[in-house]
């Protein structure tokens, strides 16, 4: 599984980098990221990586899907036991998201502005496992019973330099266990037009 998917990845990637003209259109784009989720309900702050693929179906509207993976958290703990010693603990918490929908854009040019509304799934993974294999267990765990449902409406900002840019964007990423649970998703990262 693991082989495969980076050979699939790998093979992905080269056909893009082959397929980017000089200049810069406005078909689509592709782009990886690095996010932040604050998890609310337990609370606890997250980062991983991710990439999105969008296509233009329309100057201003475009449909993009994305994938996510948050590693797994440390947190500090104190204990009282006259040294105030603080520990380090792996919490084995990882999540695995996936969204898709449109994403409505306000101008063509180097500077735009975008607003999207998503639906998907995020999973909480808890192992001991590393991150490699945390991953591998995450997509594996999709089959089982600990995926939610999740809404996702965000907004953000592109600025592109030709065909390479960054961009920016921040939502409330509500997933649904036992009633809706708000948490707040900010994702910065390069991009390629195409």
């Amino acid at each position: 599984m693991g082989f495969r998917f980076i050979a699939l990845m790998a093979v992905v990637c080269a056909a893009l980098g082959l397929g980017i003209p000089a200049h810069a259109q406005n078909h689509g784009e592709v782009g990886v990221f690095a996010d932040y989720f604050r998890v609310q309900s337990i609370p606890v702050d997250m980062v991983g990586v991710g990439g999105r693929v969008s296509v233009n179906v329309h100057p201003n509207i475009a449909l993009e899907g994305e994938l996510a993976y948050d590693f797994d958290k440390g947190f500090g703990q104190a204990f009282d036991n006259g040294t105030g010693t603080i520990t380090l603990q792996r919490s084995g918490l990882r999540a695995f998201h996936g969204m898709f929908g449109p994403k409505f854009q306000v101008g063509t040019g180097a500077l735009r502005a975008f607003a999207t509304v998503k639906g998907g799934f995020v999973n909480f993974d808890v192992t001991g496992a590393g991150p490699v294999s945390g991953f591998s267990s995450a997509v594996d765990n999709l089959r089982t019973d600990n995926v939610n449902a999740t809404f996702y409406p965000g907004v953000g900002v592109e600025a592109y330099l030709g065909p390479i840019g960054l961009r920016l964007d921040a939502g409330d990423q509500i997933y649904f266990n036992h009633g809706a649970n708000h948490n707040v998703i900010v994702t910065f990262g390069p991009h390629i037009r195409f």
